[in-house]
């Protein structure tokens, strides 16, 4: 499976089952995240087998069942650090589907106090990912249509559509998909609006942007 076929069948899965992971699928996610940690202000760590974590009335309520292992997004405590924790938690989310495991992310519904995650003075815990063997691979939902979020881009390059496109299949909180992008020759803006976890879903749109438009063929503002 390659990282657009993961794109397109990566859904958001929240019961798994007790299948274990095997330890050259843990060993390939923490070499990404070494390298993620390496090359950003990240503190990434991947915790299994910890079931106090999604351990809450919150996380029975939002339809949790054996979520016991999960990706912790640390950073330090900047302006930046959401956008980052989208971009490179996203990174790892498509790795776990091509290696057959299923993910969510997770805002809200699990236990800050009780987890095994270490985090610095300078930093602050952003989200988790929890992955695993799933009950079901998830399912797909309605998605915004491309003139929704995007401005003035009717004559872009294939480029620019290919890369829209893969965004649109980006999870993003509570599916709102409040994201805009604009181009200007080869200069491509990508603006959020107002939602929940906004910033972090800007981060997750960005990655999915890039890997359908080519790195190459564009350049931020």
């Amino acid at each position: 499976m390659d990282i657009l076929e993961a794109v397109k069948l990566r859904h958001s899965v929240r019961a798994y089952t007790q299948q274990p992971i095997e330890r050259e699928k843990i060993d390939a996610l923490q070499q990404e995240i070494n390298k993620i940690n390496k090359d950003s202000s990240l503190n990434i760590q991947i915790v299994t087998n910890d079931p106090d974590a999604f351990n809450t009335m919150t996380a029975h309520y939002g339809k949790f069942s054996n979520a016991v292992n999960y990706i912790a997004i640390v950073g330090k405590k900047s302006k930046d650090q959401d956008t980052e924790c989208g971009y490179y938690g996203e990174r790892l989310v498509l790795l776990c589907q091509m290696l057959g495991l299923n993910t969510c992310w997770v805002g809200l519904t699990y236990n800050k106090k009780k987890n095994k995650i270490k985090i610095n003075q300078d930093e602050k815990l952003i989200c988790v990912i929890a992955f695993g063997y799933g009950v079901s691979q998830g399912n797909d939902h309605k998605r915004k249509s491309f003139e929704q979020v995007t401005k003035n881009a009717q004559n872009a390059p294939d480029w620019f559509k290919k890369g829209v496109e893969c965004a649109l299949l980006a999870p993003t909180a509570i599916n709102q998909q409040k994201f805009r992008f604009s181009i200007n020759g080869n200069k491509v803006k990508l603006e959020k609006r107002l939602g929940f976890y906004a910033k972090i879903d800007l981060g997750i749109v960005k990655y999915h942007f890039e890997i359908a438009a080519g790195k190459d063929n564009f350049i931020w503002e």
